[in-house]
């Protein structure tokens, strides 16, 4: 393994499971634990002023989306936030329900309406297309038929491809809630509440905390909760405040915020360098999706012919190359990526993905170092293909 000074070199790339919090965060975290720990519900001054910083995180935390007129309820992440959309909006509607969701959603959501499909209502997948573009005429037909709620993702954990927005709220004009799954988007790629009803963000992939996620929720849409108690967060979310996610969450988004509007752009350029210098040393090499520049610009998903997907990653590792096959939520389960097969992409490719996923911090160097090893690694393992 190539060392710099003392340390070995390594590249991280796989945001798109996590980041590495950021300094501001950490910093925030550990001055709410040590000075702020006050339970914001309490009614004496150091408890009022944790209040007043937990509202001023809302407010900081809505602006990037432009959503006035719209209330953020801190959840445990991403998942919790999924859930609380799609769950919580069919739930509190009457009688029986027509659903739509993209095949290519995260299993956080895609377990929900299995939930939904359990409970008796009318679950209808929407396909997509090998670029992931979702099947337009399908959710039409959902639409007509009904449909109360459509669920689609801003951006594919997986391949990076990007939802048009605003062809879906033009689209839906009104006649459903549309649900947003913002985790991998949220201030790396821009966004608009009046595209949607239901927004839902993690901390954890924006160099925040682990444990500390967002709803947002368009004023006027009702959700029944999925956790009762004390009815903090408008009744929706029971439970003390996590005050230093709070926290280190508003800290990491302030620091991306800060970034703006270059920040896109940034990414796009070193995913695209990356890529070519990954066609430079591996001639073979696939892209599964979108063309690079049409997807979101911190997530490219390849494929090296012949060479499954979990023999390279692990051959990188030994190297200090991380990267993932997939969904980090499902990529122990050593399948077929779900999502690249609603894609239409032969399982034997398929086999083949690997998925690069980048952050404001991943440094041309690391990109080098990576592609580099890649060609090392593709070199040696392609002598091994079955026949």
């Amino acid at each position: 393994m190539t060392r710099t000074g003392n340390r070995p070199m390594q590249a991280y790339l796989d945001n798109s499971a996590t980041t590495r919090p950021c300094e501001a965060a950490i910093e925030a975290m550990e001055r709410c634990m040590r000075e702020g720990f006050y339970n914001p519900s309490s009614v004496y001054a150091p408890a009022v002023e944790a209040f007043r910083q937990e509202r001023e995180a809302r407010e900081n935390l809505l602006k990037p989306i432009h959503s006035a007129g719209c209330d953020l309820i801190f959840t445990s992440g991403g998942t919790e936030a999924n859930n609380l959309a799609v769950l919580g909006a069919v739930t509190r509607m009457r009688g029986h329900q027509t659903v739509a969701v993209s095949a290519v959603e995260h299993p956080s959501v895609l377990a929900a309406f299995d939930r939904l499909h359990e409970l008796g209502h009318d679950v209808r997948t929407i396909g997509v297309d090998i670029h992931g573009q979702p099947d337009w005429t399908a959710l039409e037909k959902a639409l007509e038929d009904g449909a109360s709620l459509v669920s689609m993702m801003q951006v594919n954990n997986e391949t990076g491809a990007l939802l048009d927005a605003e062809k879906l709220s033009r689209l839906v004009d009104g006649r459903a809630l549309i649900h947003v799954d913002g985790v991998q988007g949220y201030l790396r790629v821009p966004f608009d509440m009046k595209r949607a009803d239901l927004y839902s963000f993690s901390g954890h992939k924006l160099h925040g905390p682990k444990g500390i996620g967002a709803l947002v929720v368009k004023k006027g849409v009702k959700l029944n909760p999925r956790q009762v108690g004390g009815g903090q967060e408008n009744g929706l979310r029971s439970g003390t405040e996590n005050t230093p996610g709070i926290a280190g969450l508003n800290a990491a988004a302030l620091e991306l915020q800060g970034l703006w509007p270059d920040l896109p752009g940034r990414l796009m350029a070193k995913k695209l360098r990356f890529i070519e210098a990954v066609r430079r040393v591996v001639p073979e090499v696939v892209v599964h999706g979108p063309a690079p520049e049409d997807a979101a610009p911190h997530i490219v998903n390849l494929g090296f012919p012949h060479v499954r997907g979990e023999v390279m990653l692990h051959a990188l590792e030994a190297e200090g190359v991380y990267v993932s096959t997939g969904s980090a939520c499902s990529s122990k389960k050593l399948k077929v990526s779900s999502v690249l097969t609603a894609m239409g992409i032969p399982p034997q490719n398929a086999e083949w993905a690997v998925r690069f996923s980048l952050s404001p911090h991943t440094t041309d160097e690391e990109l080098d170092y990576a592609a580099g090893k890649l060609g090392m690694c593709y070199d040696l393992l392609k002598r091994f293909q079955r026949r």
